[in-house]
């Protein structure tokens, strides 16, 4: 891959996307960005706390943003948000400016990825339990994240460094 495209990294929550996006942008010595964590710098506080004072909406707006203004470096590889996809404007940004690989994974392995993570907002909640609510956000966003993947990826009981390594071969491929 001589040339350097963005590569966007799309899926659920506990998928992989930052662990694998920094392994990924070391092995192709690009620049990596994780938009949470840019939220988070740039507010000065977790992404918990944005949740509570502004809300989902109010997040999605600051996360569009974020995104919008990442995606149009060169040469990065960028980890977005579980639901950034949820977004028109984020979706046609993705596709347009870099290759989009899904990072496909199971509910048991976000369960298990995720069983210890406090800074979840979507997972803190008393009516459903974190499996369900899984589930639901699966049937809300899986069809998004292969609408727009040019490359999907199962993640499931692999390593980053062996997601990274099958990644650069189908980025390969698909140049």
């Amino acid at each position: 891959m001589t040339e350097k495209r963005n590569i966007f990294l799309i899926g659920p929550m506990g998928a992989g996307k930052s662990t694998i996006g920094r392994q990924l942008s070391k092995q192709l010595r690009m620049d990596f960005y994780d938009s949470d964590y840019e939220i988070e710098q740039r507010t000065g506080a977790d992404i918990s706390w944005v949740f509570d004072i502004e809300g989902e909406q109010g997040f999605r707006e600051r996360e569009k943003k974020i995104i919008n203004e990442l995606t149009q470096y060169n040469g990065i590889v960028l980890a977005t948000g579980g639901g950034s996809i949820k977004s028109k404007s984020v979706r046609m940004q993705l596709v347009s400016r870099g290759i989009v690989v899904f990072l496909k994974t199971t509910i048991d392995e976000q369960l298990l990825r995720t069983k210890n993570d406090k800074k979840r907002p979507l997972l803190t909640t008393d009516i459903l339990s974190r499996r369900e609510i899984l589930q639901k956000l699966a049937m809300e966003r899986d069809n998004l994240y292969n609408e727009i993947a040019d490359i999907v990826v199962n993640t499931k009981d692999r390593s980053a460094k062996f997601v990274a390594n099958r990644i650069i071969n189908l980025l390969e491929k698909h140049s």
